[in-house]
């Protein structure tokens, strides 16, 4: 995989088949290449550039969490008391089932975290008895999401 940040060039044809295959990773290859009128041993062959250039970086099932049980997603953004904390602080939330994303950020907070919990009684455990406790955490700020009414990726 590519690791450089250089623009990846693709074409019409890329793009068709990249915008099936976001709407379905599962649809057959076969059925995108007689929609877009090329053979699948092309889409396979353009299908491998893309991933070769680093564009493409996996396919996944996406589990739909209320199912599961989680309810409650929340954005937390961490105050350490010193920046040299970050990577320690980093490792352990690393390690918190419930800790979904984590990005270092510019503003108040040093880091900025998205957990997904049960219920608001299970984030305040998560926050209290885990992300707290963290060696270097000076205090968080919570915001709980009500509902999420965009998720999508960059548009092709």
């Amino acid at each position: 995989m590519k690791s450089n940040n250089s623009s990846v060039k693709i074409d019409g044809i890329d793009k068709k088949i990249l915008r099936f295959l976001m709407e379905d990773a599962r649809r057959p290859i076969l059925e995108i290449a007689r929609n877009i009128g090329i053979s699948g041993a092309a889409i396979h062959q353009r299908l491998r550039k893309l991933e070769s250039s680093g564009l493409l970086s996996g396919s996944k099932f996406i589990l739909n969490p209320k199912v599961l049980g989680y309810s409650t997603m929340a954005y937390i953004g961490i105050f350490l008391d010193k920046a040299m904390a970050n990577p320690r602080a980093v490792k352990e939330l690393e390690k918190i089932p419930e800790v979904l994303e984590c990005h270092y950020t510019t503003g108040n907070w040093s880091i900025l975290i998205k957990v997904l919990c049960r219920n608001n009684e299970h984030l305040m455990q998560v926050l209290n008895k885990k992300i707290q406790q963290i060696e270097g955490v000076s205090r968080t700020e919570t915001f709980i999401s009500l509902d999420q009414q965009i998720d999508r990726q960059i548009s092709i």
